[in-house]
């Protein structure tokens, strides 16, 4: 059967036209793919070759920290370079201070105090005049101090370049962490790219030049941050960097640490002597057999102005010495804290009672002061913790202990919580907890002056909280008791109390021929008795209570014991100290 024209023509080839574009736009389509693979290969790959400036955050001298900038910038060059306060107090020493007052910088370290005036090219070191070559200064309402001080007081490590003006702070013991940049099998004027962040499609902030040395601040992925020793920052590929050795800012050498004085037999036995204007005769004191220390109540603020009350006598120190006991004369604050807020409130008048105590002690050939400030505003927390640090070189470099009596930590503002047992235990020597009064005078309770649960939770909380070491405690223990008595008047019942001698409770137990109870829960023998309507209470303060206190002070290996007071106590408990500290575990 033969086709039809019409069917012929529907076999017929397809013409050239239609052929020849099907080709072209296949070859377009490949051409657009390569195109877009190009595209895409140099967006992602092909590193960026824009430039940028370093981001120096506005600054003409930026000071570079641990890898960052400063919110301050320097002032001068060279060696009347000059950083700021600022700086030094946030990263370096947060104990700096500048005190407008005076208009000074006051610089403290474990045995020099210096005061820097601003503009003043003399300075004071421990009370001596001092030669600077640049003076402190303020510009801006900020405060600038010299290189030349920071570098001998704080060891720092200060470099500024002269290209860029950059400076960079370095801090004693601090490691840096070189490397060199490494470009194998270069053609000459080859450089590696130093670019803003971690990518190669960031700008170049500078060209690395082949065996550059950097500095590595930290790494990131597959890039470094490092800095140039211009003192500009920026990332690098790890693959172009031979990292190499390290540099260790040394620490300067140091005068030998202030060791002070212990005892022989290794353990405080210390007892405050209660002076109020007329010293004890000695020759009606009797032994004390293991007492090693022994603290008069001698010094006592007079006024704002920051002056002395002195009642010491040399001849008690004579009649100590000559048995042995070292004498860490008592300052107290009067307990005002109105005059004392005006005694801290300068560097002066803290340095005008400092001089008199060590004027004092070498007039009477002390061993040691010990700081009684009770009753302070808890405003002038900073400025008691600023006193001892202050004090501290001073007394250290005439060989004097320097040691403070706090109390145990409580919520009451002008008890406890202006001492910052922390930051005193940098200075002192030794401290002792006053671990009595846990029911006191005006007490609306009766209770134990100082019961034992009470004392041991008081002293681990400053050591665990206050970061206080056990070698430097001192527990202070109470040689007194009260008689609390309680009745209804008016038809409301109330609570009174008197405080007595040791002595004195137990006559009166022994008269009234009471049985004393021990009280597990407290650790004290307790008695009681009736008056008429009133009811008598009494916490004894006897051998039982004082010997579980010394068996803390093994317990936790505390420095020693102090008592408050002498004259209070029963003779024989002389013996039980001695025989209890000095007893094997």
């Amino acid at each position: 059967m033969e086709l039809t024209a019409t069917e012929m023509r529907r076999v017929r080839p397809p013409r050239r036209g239609a052929f020849r574009f099907w080709i072209i736009f296949s070859l377009l389509l490949l051409v657009a793919a390569s195109a877009g693979g190009t595209y895409y290969w140099f967006s992602v790959y092909y590193p960026s070759s824009e430039r940028a400036e370093p981001d120096l955050e506005g600054k003409k001298k930026p000071i570079y920290f641990e890898g960052a900038i400063w919110k301050e910038e320097a002032l001068g060059t060279k060696e009347g370079l000059k950083l700021p306060l600022s700086l030094i107090r946030d990263k370096i020493d947060p104990t700096l201070l500048y005190e407008a007052a005076s208009d000074s910088v006051i610089i403290t370290t474990k045995d020099k105090v210096i005061q820097l005036k601003t503009n003043m090219l003399t300075g004071m070191l421990n009370d001596k005049p001092i030669t600077l070559r640049f003076p402190v200064e303020k510009s801006s309402g900020s405060v600038f101090l010299p290189i030349e001080s920071l570098r001998t007081y704080y060891g720092l490590d200060i470099r500024e370049s002269e290209e860029s003006g950059i400076v960079m702070v370095y801090r004693v013991g601090q490691t840096i962490q070189w490397a060199t940049v490494s470009l194998p099998n270069a053609k000459p004027g080859k450089t590696v790219a130093l670019r803003k962040s971690a990518g190669i499609k960031f700008p170049i902030v500078a060209d690395l030049q082949p065996e550059e040395q950097v500095s590595i601040l930290y790494e990131l992925d597959e890039w470094y941050l490092i800095q140039r020793k211009n003192g500009i920052t920026g990332y690098v590929q790890k693959k172009h960097l031979a990292v190499g050795g390290t540099e260790s800012i040394p620490t300067p050498k140091q005068d030998p640490p202030f060791v002070p004085w212990k005892p022989a037999g290794g353990k405080i036995n210390m007892t405050w002597e209660h002076v109020t204007t007329k010293n004890p005769n000695t020759a009606q004191i009797g032994p004390m057999p293991g007492l090693n220390v022994i603290s008069p109540t001698w010094f006592h603020l007079l006024d704002g102005e920051g002056n002395i009350k002195n009642y010491a006598d040399a001849a008690y120190v004579k009649w100590a010495q000559s048995n042995n006991y070292q004498v860490w004369a008592l300052f107290d604050n009067n307990f005002d804290p109105a005059i004392t807020t005006e005694a801290l409130s300068t560097h002066e008048r803290r340095l005008k009672m400092i001089k008199q105590l060590l004027s004092f002690a070498q007039m009477y050939k002390l061993q040691g002061i010990n700081i009684d400030f009770e009753n302070v505003n808890l405003k002038d927390k900073a400025n008691l913790t600023q006193f001892i640090r202050e004090m501290a070189p001073l007394l250290h470099e005439q060989g004097l202990v320097l040691s403070m009596d706090v109390t145990v930590k409580s919520s009451s503002e002008n008890w406890s919580m202006f001492y910052d047992r922390q930051a005193l235990n940098e200075s002192l020597d030794y401290m002792m907890v006053m671990a009595y009064d846990e029911h006191y005078a005006a007490s609306p309770v009766a209770g134990s002056v100082s019961s034992l649960t009470w004392v041991e939770k008081s002293i681990v909380q400053i050591m665990k909280e206050d970061k206080v070491p056990p070698s430097k405690l001192v527990l202070g223990i109470p040689f007194y008791t009260r008689i609390w008595t309680e009745q209804m008047k008016d038809g409301k019942p109330t609570v009174s109390s008197r405080a007595v001698f040791m002595e004195t409770a137990w006559n009166a137990a022994k008269d009234k021929k009471l049985t004393p109870v021990f009280l597990p829960e407290i650790g004290q023998n307790y008695v009681e008795y009736k008056e008429g309507e009133a009811l008598n209470k009494i916490w004894l303060e006897d051998e039982v209570s004082v010997k579980a206190r010394i068996e803390l002070v093994k317990k936790y290996d505390l420095a020693g014991v102090a008592s408050w007071r002498r004259g209070y106590e029963a003779p024989a408990i002389w013996d039980l100290i001695q025989t209890t500290l000095e007893s094997k575990p």
